[in-house]
């Protein structure tokens, strides 16, 4: 098939800047590109690092690039926000959208595949040409704007979970046109990498390593996680390291939240480390320093590539029954619930310090588990899904 896959406008693809969505479909490329599947087009926001990336020589991967940073496409945005004002999406995205179109109607494609942006089907319906939905969030139920009109202009509807597909269904209970293909990771990546030295990081061999890797922002549950260190028994062993994130001393108008996690932090400041801002690359080897793992996610995680990296980092893990988090380490992880988490955090935590062999146990099993989160697995099922389609 001839596709053409149109991406959100707000980071690159090649992922030169990351992204998850740009990340996985990366991920899909390389492996069209060494098999050889469909004649793929990419519409990707311009950027510098994309443009001369080593995937754009790719003969079956084609990579179109919207400018929307230089000062005659600011004016050109502005110009098409006054005469469209009432879009789906934000102007920028909007007006993205509208020069993919241009380029789409000089083109022929045997298929439209939207990543995480359904509202653009009420756009490119016109078109005629078939459309697919990929979904990494909840962006499509029975709540949203036009839902019904963005269900019925689809072939078929890809989900990141269950979770995310039962909240599409919600439009229609007897819906054919939804498939799940969970999320990957480059697993690889994560076996081979060395933990990071425990030294460089101000840790000692003998503390109880907990990682936290992702943002400082409520429902992410890390307010919940401190405060719980606090409650443990076992806290004068235990040292968590947060990765990638940092609030000390980087902002003089620290937002309400950073404020309540400094102050959470003040009885036991000797044992949270904030290791700021580490690329991504670098991740593998920083939570191979750890003991174990915590994702205390409090809002519906559509899938929680964190917790699947977690797995492959060979940590034993805690997290809480949320969206899609179960489906990738139900029978692996200690699950709790969001409500009185911290107390819920705490007993847990104490639980897997003073159970050595449980914890190994849970390693093991977090290894094995994360086998079926490979980057090739997903990407072949996730092709597989879009062969289901008879055009």
């Amino acid at each position: 098939m001839k596709i053409a896959i149109l991406t959100s406008g707000r980071l690159p693809v090649p992922a030169v800047k990351g992204g998850a969505v740009e990340n996985l479909l990366d991920f899909c490329l390389a492996y069209n590109d060494t098999h050889r599947l469909h004649d793929i087009t990419v519409y990707s926001m311009a950027h510098p690092q994309a443009e001369v990336h080593e995937a754009i020589k790719s003969t079956i991967n084609h990579y179109r690039f919207i400018d929307l940073h230089s000062i005659w496409s600011k004016v050109c945005k502005k110009i098409y926000s006054w005469r469209h004002a009432n879009g789906y999406y934000d102007s920028t995205t909007e007006y993205f959208l509208w020069r993919i179109i241009q380029d789409i109607k000089k083109s022929h494609y045997d298929l439209l595949l939207i990543e995480n942006r359904p509202g653009y089907v009420l756009r490119l319906k016109s078109l005629g040409v078939p459309m697919v939905i990929h979904q990494e969030n909840d962006y499509l139920n029975n709540k949203v704007r036009q839902y019904q009109e963005i269900y019925d202009g689809t072939s078929l509807i890809i989900n990141t979970s269950e979770y995310v597909t039962r909240c599409v269904r919600s439009i229609n209970s007897n819906d054919s046109k939804c498939v799940t293909v969970l999320n990957g990771i480059d697993t690889r990546r994560f076996y081979d990498a060395q933990p990071k030295e425990r030294q460089a990081l101000g840790l000692h061999s003998e503390d109880f390593v907990i990682v936290y890797s992702g943002r400082l922002t409520p429902e992410k549950g890390i307010l919940e996680l401190i405060e719980a260190i606090g409650q443990t028994a076992c806290r004068k062993h235990i040292k968590l390291l947060v990765i990638g994130a940092s609030f000390y001393g980087n902002d003089t108008h620290q937002s309400p939240f950073a404020e309540r996690l400094e102050k959470a932090c003040e009885d036991i400041r000797e044992q949270v480390i904030f290791t700021g801002f580490v690329d991504y690359q670098q991740i593998p080897s920083y939570l191979k320093a750890g003991d174990l793992a915590i994702v205390p996610s409090l809002w519906e995680e559509p899938f929680g590539l964190t917790v699947a990296e977690a797995m492959a980092a060979g940590l034993p893990l805690i997290t809480t029954i949320s969206g899609g988090i179960p489906e990738i380490c139900e029978g692996v992880a200690t699950l709790v619930e969001r409500e009185q988490l911290t107390k819920q955090l705490a007993t847990a935590i104490d639980d897997l310090f003073e159970s050595p062999a449980k914890r190994k146990e849970m390693a093991e099993a977090s290894l094995k588990r994360s086998l079926q989160f490979d980057k090739d697995t997903y990407a072949k099922e996730y092709f597989a899904a879009l062969n289901t389609l008879t055009l």
